[in-house]
């Protein structure tokens, strides 16, 4: 029977870089968590840093895949974003958006980390170009980059408020943005 060990580490140390940060979980914490030997660790991974790659690479995937899924839920129209995002806001475990966290976390700009984060949001703007061309609006590019700026904003305001209301705020805002 497989142990699944890779799967078993990775959503364990998803898990826990999102809860704790990934600077306070070493990889002892993640090997006692994951129930995975420190041998079966450096089989699947170089290193704690290649395990990290690894979280955010398949968690750009997830995310994007769910955006895509809720906004498409959601009608498809580049404001329903804002109601997904209400969504995510009002869970319990929200923790702000995981790319943001890494990228203020590492702070050196040529870490690889940074570079994923970088690159997470270079396609969530791609993504929001393409609905925003979709629904017939000029200079989508433009406004994806709007977007993308009041999303960041209502990430990080979410996580200070707890609340699912800076999502709704930022939604007011991409609205008149739109509608002039």
């Amino acid at each position: 029977m497989p142990t699944r060990a890779r799967e078993r580490l990775v959503q364990t140390a998803e898990d826990l870089f999102y809860a704790d940060g990934i600077r306070a979980v070493g990889v002892e914490r993640l090997l006692e968590a994951s129930g995975v030997g420190r041998a079966s660790f450096y089989r699947h991974f170089a290193s704690k840093d290649d395990l990290v790659e690894t979280v955010l690479t398949e968690r750009d995937q997830a995310w994007r895949r769910l955006l895509a899924e809720g906004v498409a839920a959601r009608g498809g129209h580049p404001l329903a974003v804002f109601d997904f995002l209400a969504e995510r806001f009002a869970r319990a475990d929200y923790r702000g958006c995981a790319f943001i966290n890494a990228m203020a976390e590492v702070g050196d700009a040529d870490a690889a980390v940074y570079e994923l984060a970088r690159a997470h949001k270079a396609a969530v703007t791609e993504y929001l170009a393409g609905l925003l061309d979709k629904a017939g609006y000029r200079e989508s590019e433009t406004l994806a980059a709007q977007l993308m700026l009041l999303i960041d904003g209502a990430l990080v305001t979410a996580l200070r408020e707890r609340s699912a209301e800076p999502a709704l705020r930022a939604k007011a805002i991409a609205t008149a943005l739109l509608g002039r």
